[in-house]
Parts: C-alpha cells; structure tokens; sequence
C-alpha cells in the first residue's frame, strides 16, 4: 500500500512541476499590460517597429517573414527563437492593414475542440519540418489553453497587436520551417538559437 501511494504521490509531485514550468514559460512569453502600448507606436510610423522586435528578442528591423490573410489582415513574424528548454517561440506582429474595422476570423483559433473552447487564439497555426516530414502545433498548457496570445476579436483598421506562438521544438539540426496559419499565406521562417 506505502508503494503506491509513494508512487502517486511522485507522479503528482512530477505533473506539478510541469505545470509549474509551462505557467513559467507561458508568463515569459506572454503579453503583459505594455503590449497594448507598443502595436500604437508601431501603427503610426511602419519604421518604428524596429526597436520592438530589438528589445524583445534582439532581432533586427527587417521581419523573418511578412503573411497576407483575409480582409486586410497582415501577419510580421519577427522571430522565431528556440530555447533550451525545448521549445520555439515565434513572435510577430498582427495588422489590420485595411480600411475598416474587422472581425478577426475564428479559423485562426484553429479546430480543435479543447483550443475552440478556450476562446479567439493565434491556436491554428503550425510549423512544418518538411525534411523530417513532421508538423508541430500549439502547445497547450495542462487546461488545454494555447500557449499563443488570446482574447481578442476586432483590430480598428491601421491598428496592431503583438502576437507570439509557442511549438514543440523541431531538432536542433532543422533551421529552417513553414510557418502556416489559417487563412494566411504560408512562409518559410529561419528558426535561431
């Protein structure tokens, strides 16, 4: 009886410590309170979106990648930065590039029912390691919420949003992934670190 309880009780020990690690990771990626200041700066002038990707992730003006979706949407992916802990974690900037405001469409959550439940998410978008023939979605936290920005629904026109995604890291030999999300155009990006 001692024996299974004591192995219970590790498994526990070892689910809280992941859950601990994935909120971690999630409070480092995440968009704090600021994130609705800078998309205003980067919205009036399209030359200063330099010194935000500069002070998040130490990238340089240019974005890895520039998508096209519906009505006027526009996706700049900014970085695309794995970690040591496993992970890849793709920053950008999403636009309303149009002329009027627009309803952000729901198939960028994606259509799996635990990443619908939990509301509007950037949950559909995926990173394709065509050599090792491998796709790698959104993570998900032990509530099954996407481990990508979430809560929004309209973008005013000219307005824009800081985004990022979190995926499973493809191996450290793979640099180089199509970036796909619903309803945009697909892109290779280069993966660093």
């Amino acid at each position: 009886m001692s024996i299974r309880f004591t192995a219970k009780a590790r498994r526990g020990t070892v689910a809280l410590t992941v859950a601990a690690g994935l909120a971690l990771g999630v409070a480092g990626c995440g968009g704090g309170s600021d994130d609705g200041k800078k998309p205003e700066a980067s919205a009036s002038t399209s030359k200063s979106s330099g010194p935000q990707p500069g002070t998040q992730e130490g990238q340089s003006e240019a974005p890895l990648a520039e998508l096209k979706g519906s009505d006027g949407l526009l996706l700049q992916i900014t970085s695309a930065e794995r970690d040591a802990g496993g992970f890849v974690t793709v920053n950008g900037t999403l636009k309303n590039d149009g002329a009027k405001t627009i309803v952000v469409p729901a198939a960028l959550s994606g259509n799996e029912t635990e990443i619908v439940r939990n509301g509007r998410s950037l949950g559909g978008a995926t990173l394709v390691d065509s050599k090792g023939r491998k796709r790698y979605y959104v993570l998900r936290d032990t509530d099954g919420r996407p481990l990508t920005t979430t809560g929004f629904s309209t973008l005013k026109a000219g307005e824009s949003l800081s985004v990022f995604m979190q995926f499973p890291s493809p191996p450290t030999s793979t640099s180089e992934v199509t970036f796909q999300l619903p309803n945009f155009a697909a892109a290779t990006i280069q993966i660093s670190g």
